[in-house]
């Protein structure tokens, strides 16, 4: 796919390297030097549109003034048909080069021809990639971190996508373990006191407190009738417990991330992993490998070992690694139960082994940063390249403002916002947009009254708004008969204000953003280019008269804002944000 920058950098390489060749062959210049010049785009475009440093790289090899080899380079520069109308020598012999009519237009031409296509890469090259995303425990509504961690995942899934991956969407269910007997105990103490009475049963101090607990406890009794409490024996009901909850949290936490725009290829359940014998498998095959050892009756992972060696082999020193605090992990228990750890590991091997994933990205709260470095050497242990196949990005917390001030959350107390109150309070786009606008490791103040406004201090509504009033500005000069031209009818020299350049030139950055945003594992570059791309036509619409233009103009301007309503409904599908065109 095109990327107009990268194609004008190459054209810069290319020119210079002939203009070199051919200054070489007329004896100008030393011919057969190999130079190896950087080519930058300048802030200030007073310095022209690309720099390229070929004079000054080859100074040495060809012992002349780097200024003097500018000269020669200008004197044999080649431009016609190219991208370029000019080039200056400047400071110690930067060549500057300025782009003309011809880069302009096909920018325009590249988003025509590539339409909803446009920006994307090969740079994944068809290898595929997990992102593991939200997996929250399903033992209470998905909260406020779910919310930025779903957006952030299906979105940085969509930018893989069009960067040429082949990605697979997973929700890790945590349907075993030690929360779920929580989340039955709990289930067990409301149904405890709703049949005797709250005063004669105390409620775990470490349960759920939320009031979904108390409907769930509801729900169970009114199934099973006088069957409760029985033996009034908890044991005998928790795995019932347990599967009712399940049962109704698991479809609730698939339609509340339905509602807000994400579905996933795949549901895994963590018991699936226990009870298939793939954790115990696990387990023994690092045994095997020596990475285990038996103390107090429980089987321990040598993690501090695997770390050990995972630092060394990244760079750090002996003197360094030893001065780290490292400790080992429990794998099996004394009691025969296998930790979470080993779940993880076997999951993860799962994902490389048993599914073939090249590359497995997992979007985690900050709060798990200690796990990141031994579930990677674990499965180094296991032969599994964790160290550099496994991608774990962190996300920092959510502070929820409301009239300027701090909302209070606390999951255990039940006071939590769950995700689908909030989208009864907002827009999808709203939630979307907003959740998605700082890179995953800065912390997020979501300030509900912003979200809801509607002027040019909400993001989205800023963003959206530039969208609907382009449609609006072509639907309305089409009544008048000025229809929007094809490309290769309207005539980009007559583009030659600073917003007009300045706002193709925008065009021209989005397929660089985009696989930026995938390289970087950071979505949220793809929200800052389009506030970017927006202001920019705003600035051109305030300085450019469309209606009353002479038809050569009008065409090209007309083209030039249809060329940016494309790019923004591009980048807003790729949010999963509609594209209005109205508002």
């Amino acid at each position: 796919m095109t990327n107009m920058i990268q194609s004008a950098k190459d054209q810069v390489a290319a020119l210079t390297q002939a203009a070199y060749e051919k200054a070489g062959a007329a004896g100008v210049l030393p011919a057969g030097a190999a130079v190896k010049a950087t080519i930058e785009i300048p802030k200030d475009t007073a310095h022209g549109d690309y720099a390229s440093s070929f004079a000054m790289a080859g100074a040495k090899a060809m012992h002349m003034a780097p200024r003097a080899i500018a000269q020669a380079i200008v004197d044999n520069l080649e431009l016609e048909g190219s991208y370029f109308n000019k080039v200056e020598i400047a400071g110690p012999g930067f060549l500057n080069f300025t782009l003309g009519p011809k880069w302009y237009g096909d920018v325009l031409s590249a988003v025509e021809a590539e339409g909803s296509a446009y920006g994307s890469g090969t740079e994944g090259g068809g290898r595929k990639v997990m992102v593991e995303f939200v997996s929250a425990n399903p033992t209470g509504p998905m909260h406020m971190g779910n919310a930025r961690g779903g957006v952030l995942g299906d979105t940085l899934a969509s930018v893989l996508a069009r960067d040429g991956w082949k990605v697979w969407r997973e929700f890790y269910v945590n349907d075993a373990g030690n929360q779920i007997n929580k989340f039955a105990r709990s289930i067990y103490a409301r149904c405890m006191q709703l049949t005797l009475g709250e005063e004669n049963y105390p409620f775990p101090e470490d349960g759920y407190h939320g009031e979904d607990i108390k409907e769930l406890a509801q729900g169970f009794l009114a199934q099973v009738g006088d069957a409760f409490p029985g033996d009034a024996s908890e044991e005998g009901w928790l795995d019932q417990m347990a599967q009712f909850g399940l049962e109704r949290n698991i479809p609730k936490m698939e339609s509340d991330l339905k509602k807000y725009g994400i579905t996933y290829d795949q549901w895994f359940l963590e018991s699936s992993l226990h009870s298939s014998g793939f954790v115990a498998d696990t387990v023994a095959f690092l045994s095997e490998k020596g990475w285990t050892y038996e103390k107090d009756g429980a089987l321990w992972l040598n993690t501090t070992q695997l770390l050990k060696q995972k630092y060394l082999a990244e760079g750090k020193t002996q003197e360094q690694v030893d001065k780290l605090d490292l400790k080992d992990d429990v794998l099996r228990r004394a009691n025969g139960f296998y930790t979470y750890f080993a779940a993880d590991i076997a999951y993860h091997r799962n994902k490389f082994e048993q599914r073939g994933f090249d590359l497995v990205i997992n979007i985690w709260g900050a709060d798990h940063h200690g796990h990141v470095a031994r579930l990677q050497a674990a499965l180094d242990g296991l032969g599994l390249d964790g160290s550099h196949r496994l991608v774990i990005v962190l996300m920092q917390l959510v502070n929820l403002l409301q009239d300027g001030k701090p909302v209070r959350m606390s999951k255990r107390t039940g006071k939590a916002i769950a995700l689908h109150d909030l989208l009864d309070e907002i827009s999808v786009d709203a939630a979307r947009y907003y959740f998605n606008n700082r890179t995953p490791s800065s912390p997020l103040d979501f300030d509900l009254d912003l979200a809801v406004r509607q002027d040019s201090e909400n993001p989205v509504y800023y963003v959206q708004y530039a969208h609907a009033r382009i449609c609006s500005l072509l639907a309305r000069l089409a009544e008048e008969g000025a229809a929007v031209p094809a490309a290769d009818t309207a005539d980009a020299a007559l583009l030659t204000t600073a917003e007009e350049l300045a706002l193709v030139k925008s065009l021209a950055q989005y397929p660089e953003e985009l696989h930026l945003a995938a390289r970087d594992y950071d979505p949220s570059r793809i929200n800052r280019y389009l506030t970017a791309l927006a202001g920019d036509f705003h600035r051109f619409y305030n300085a450019c008269r469309l209606k009353g233009e002479e038809p050569a103009v009008l065409a090209a301007r007309l083209k030039l804002a249809d060329t940016v309503r494309s790019v923004l409904e591009n980048g807003l599908n790729l949010l999963g944000v509609t594209a209005p065109e109205k508002m």
